[in-house]
């Protein structure tokens, strides 16, 4: 895999964990809620006017175009399993941006994670 192509898959990756703190940056500012149909209107209004969300869903957008240009230089065999970075630097920065827990089982996790993307990587 050549560096144009890696950057590809990691700027895909890193766009797709952005989205994710994005929306979960988004939740946190919305707090808890419940779909029925008495709520679904202002609860989707508060979504849809989410600055945090809307960033998340932007990057979400950008992700496939890059995505879909790495596909189109990499066997997906060989991108997909790439995604799994997105665990590694969701794990890390919920711990650092949001205080979530980063424990000996997730940090053995990435571990495992991060070995087996070397491996698919130099294959």
């Amino acid at each position: 895999m050549n560096a144009i192509s890696f950057s590809l898959i990691l700027t895909g990756v890193l766009l797709n964990a952005a989205a994710q703190l994005l929306l979960k940056a988004g939740t946190n500012a919305i707090g808890h809620f419940e779909f029925s149909v008495r709520t679904v209107l202002p609860v989707g209004l508060r979504i849809a006017t989410s600055l945090p969300i809307l960033g998340g869903l932007c990057c979400y957008a950008v992700s496939v175009v890059v995505w879909i240009l790495a596909l189109s230089r990499v066997p997906v065999s060989q991108a997909y399993p790439m995604l799994s970075i997105g665990y590694v630097v969701n794990a890390l920065l919920a711990w650092w941006l949001f205080g979530e827990s980063l424990g000996a089982g997730k940090m053995s996790g990435i571990a495992l994670i991060l070995a087996g993307v070397m491996l698919i990587a130099r294959s």
